[in-house]
């Protein structure tokens, strides 16, 4: 039987309930809000980062800090609509260490993939992708390898045995962390994204 758009909602509604209330996660005592993924569940392409950040933590949407923000200006860039994909991340929690008297934020451990991997694997599930792309290594080594070398194999399109086309770009907040530190390496980065992101372009048109 044919699973409708209304089936596809109402199976996501109710994963999304019980992720935020989520008893298995080690950050369950700290965290402020679990931030599930958002988006068309008919989506082609689901874009799968690393964790929330702050501000994802303060509002409970994936990628609305100022790393979503550049994430927008790079979709828009090449045509790619945010409403019309699917936006997610390996942890639904953010996850924090305390670095000279400030909280950072942090790689997801070994624990922390473990405990949300069945949400990330639901989401699949349902929307069933075309195309999966990892932001940021955490997410290729979760999805794609776990050997996964983000400088070296960025914009590499590989087939998964599931048939899902995977791929992986670097990660916004890295491309701000290099503004203002070293402006060659920003806008190096910065072209690398946009050139990766039209290979996704170009791999849905494939496939249309």
């Amino acid at each position: 039987m044919e699973t409708t758009d209304i089936d596809k909602q109402h199976q996501m509604d109710a994963l999304r309930a019980q992720a935020l209330t989520c008893p298995g996660c080690p950050n369950r005592d700290t965290r402020f809000r679990v931030v599930f993924g958002e988006g068309d569940v008919n989506a082609k392409v689901m874009l799968v980062g690393q964790g929330p950040g702050i501000v994802e933590e303060q509002t409970g949407r994936p990628f609305a800090g100022p790393s979503g923000r550049l994430l927008d200006q790079a979709l828009a860039e090449v045509g790619l609509e945010r409403e019309k994909l699917w936006l997610t991340n390996v942890i639904k929690c953010r996850a924090v260490k305390s670095e000279k008297g400030r909280v950072v934020d942090r790689a997801p451990s070994a624990a922390e993939l473990k405990a949300c991997r069945p949400w990330l694997d639901g989401e699949l599930h349902i929307i069933q992708p075309e195309i999966i792309v990892c932001i940021g290594v955490p997410s290729a080594k979760a999805l794609i390898d776990k050997k996964f070398k983000l400088s070296e194999e960025h914009g590499q399109v590989r087939e998964a045995p599931d048939g899902t086309r995977r791929t992986a770009v670097f990660h916004p907040a890295y491309v701000l962390r290099l503004r203002g530190v070293d402006q060659q390496a920003y806008e190096q980065t910065w072209r690398a994204l946009i050139a990766d992101l039209r290979t996704v372009v170009a791999a849905m048109q494939e496939t249309a």
